[in-house]
């Protein structure tokens, strides 16, 4: 997954902060296997069936199929529009082995057992009940697979040099995120929503990016900046009456005075779990 999107399953009214802005979209296509699913990648193998949840523009999609070749992979997200993007970097790479089909996580348009591996990344950060999620993907993963799970924690995200602005950007989004539904501390809740829905077995891990070389810097900050103020993030804060334009302009520039400073550093820290079904 690189992202959850809208979705409104019945009784579920989490909104997709993000939205599908070119800042956004910028950062879910930098993600692969191997920089947002190495605590997964050694339970794959050829063969084995894979369902990505929330799969987005589809990049991690492609490498779970490369990994698993013969074995299908399923991408599912709750944008149609998204999933053109995903079926034409898939075709880009001559994978025969992946489709892409608008779902639900809330409810799965799948039998029981469908699958080996059920994965998904930073989706349930975002959806209105992660518990009811993650037993929908395990309903449709079969006995001894595992389901997969990553999300970032934005209350544990630390940066250097300290930066007010970049305090009431943490604190903003963290505020938006919740009145949309959603749990943007997603991070250290996985373990506790995944004993909640019933698994037993599970592995619980954290890992992070980093980023502080220049051309790192310059990337992630630019994104937040134009995210702030040109995405729909921006215009849910607006709307929510959760800041001003002239605030969110304070903070994009905040981002770009970060990136200027040459000692820049900046961590974003992951829960990740493995559920084995039993």
């Amino acid at each position: 997954m690189t992202h959850a999107s809208e979705q409104s399953a019945p009784g579920e009214t989490a909104v997709y902060t993000h939205g599908h802005h070119e800042s956004v979209l910028r950062s879910h296509t930098w993600r692969t296997a191997a920089n947002s699913a190495a605590y997964l990648t050694p339970e794959l193998r050829p063969g084995l069936d894979v369902l990505d949840v929330g799969c987005g523009p589809g990049t991690i999609t492609a490498d779970l199929a490369a990994l698993v070749a013969p074995g299908r992979v399923t991408g599912v997200d709750a944008a149609e529009g998204i999933l053109r993007q995903a079926r034409a970097a898939a075709a880009e790479r001559g994978l025969g082995n992946v489709e892409f089909t608008v779902a639900d996580v809330h409810a799965l348009d799948f039998p029981d057992d469908s699958f080996d591996v059920v994965h998904a990344h930073q989706v349930l950060q975002h959806v209105g009940d992660p518990v009811r999620a993650l037993r929908e993907m395990r309903r449709v993963c079969r006995p001894g697979g595992v389901v997969a799970a990553r999300d970032s924690d934005y209350g544990g995200f630390v940066w250097y040099p300290a930066t007010p602005a970049l305090d009431a950007w943490q604190d903003l989004y963290r505020r938006v995120a919740r009145a949309n539904g959603g749990e943007p501390d997603a991070g250290r809740r996985l373990f506790s929503w995944a004993r909640e829905a019933g698994f037993t077995e599970i592995v619980t891990t954290a890992a992070t990016w980093c980023f502080a070389r220049p051309e790192e810097r310059a990337w992630w900050s630019g994104l937040w900046a134009e995210r702030t103020t040109e995405s729909v993030y921006a215009r849910l804060a607006v709307d929510g009456g959760h800041a001003t334009s002239g605030q969110l302009a304070e903070i994009a520039e905040a981002w770009r005075e970060w990136n200027r400073c040459e000692a820049g550093w900046f961590l974003v820290p992951h829960g990740e779990i493995l559920c084995r079904v039993s």
